[in-house]
């Protein structure tokens, strides 16, 4: 089990769990250990691949303390009868918070007056920020993140335009936006923000090809995951755009050269996956969690 909220473990122990709390629980330990469990609890450290499934003799249950599963191989897990849960809806308004932060830190430099000022020096002056109101936001994934990064950025006066490969038009079009091809989304938003899955056909989704149909000057958010940019291509393009801010990187913790390349870059700001990381979100996935485990057990 990796870091979870005491609210979490405390809920779990009231219904009866006999609850291993292991945060920071190395690969090789869970693999040895893993075959004492009824329910596995993980975050996205871990990768949930067939091994662990095969060794986990007892499991029936797998519980990501979270959003994504793309850790873990859901049809391994299902064809050995392990339900695999998760919190889908717990963490959409830290996520989407934090989308809206990170266009306000590169918009406003916020990184680099806070960090001026640090270092003594009173910057006033040195650098012009820009407003969010009258700019037009690209929102590539219209589902529970997203539609709510369209509404709050709504509310700071933004045009909102939306790709997502299901018909949203409707819900779009209440809010006031529009929903249309990725191509013309790339060519006219002044921000675009990522809030896709990790799939097949999500997996480097913006490369080379679509980079390069973001006009100079235009901004990339990712709050979703680091595999849906391609980082070789983003190094190619980052120099013209008017900053990136990323929540999720390739690889984490950075530990390859061009990863570090990337996250060192002036023009780039970088967050160590904290979407979920507050107070609230960490509750719901609590109550979320527990109910999902709950129902799991007893439909088992």
């Amino acid at each position: 089990m990796d870091r979870v909220s005491e609210k979490f473990l405390d809920s779990l122990k009231r219904h009866g769990f006999e609850v291993h709390y292991r945060p920071g629980l190395p690969r090789e330990e869970l693999l040895s250990s893993v075959e004492n469990y009824n329910v596995l609890v993980f975050r996205g450290r871990l990768k949930i691949d067939r091994e662990v499934i095969d060794r986990g003799a007892n499991l029936r249950v797998l519980a990501r303390y979270g959003i994504g599963l793309d850790n873990v191989d859901v049809e391994h897990a299902v064809k050995r009868g392990i339900a695999v849960v998760n919190a889908p809806s717990a963490s959409a308004i830290s996520v989407a918070e934090l989308a809206i932060a990170l266009m306000l830190t590169v918009y406003r430099r916020l990184y680099e007056f806070i960090h001026s000022v640090k270092c003594g020096e009173w910057s006033k002056g040195k650098y012009l920020g820009r407003e969010l109101h009258g700019k037009k936001l690209g929102v590539i994934g219209f589902g529970r993140i997203g539609s709510r990064v369209a509404h709050y950025a709504k509310a700071f006066g933004m045009d909102i335009m939306v790709y997502d490969i299901r018909d949203v038009s409707e819900e779009v079009s209440k809010l006031g936006g529009v929903q249309t091809d990725l191509e013309k989304l790339l060519n006219e938003a002044d921000i675009v923000t990522l809030h896709v899955p990790l799939t097949p056909l999500t997996w480097h989704m913006m490369n080379d090809k679509t980079l390069s149909m973001m006009r100079d000057g235009a901004v990339l958010v990712n709050t979703s995951r680091g595999e849906v940019i391609d980082t070789d291509a983003l190094l190619k393009h980052v120099d013209r755009l008017g900053g990136v801010a990323l929540d999720v990187l390739e690889q984490e913790p950075p530990k390859d050269e061009k990863i570090w390349k990337l996250v060192k870059h002036p023009n780039v700001v970088v967050t160590p996956h904290i979407g979920a990381e507050t107070v609230e979100a960490m509750d719901r996935i609590a109550d979320e969690l527990v109910k999902n485990i709950l129902e799991a057990v007893n439909w088992l």
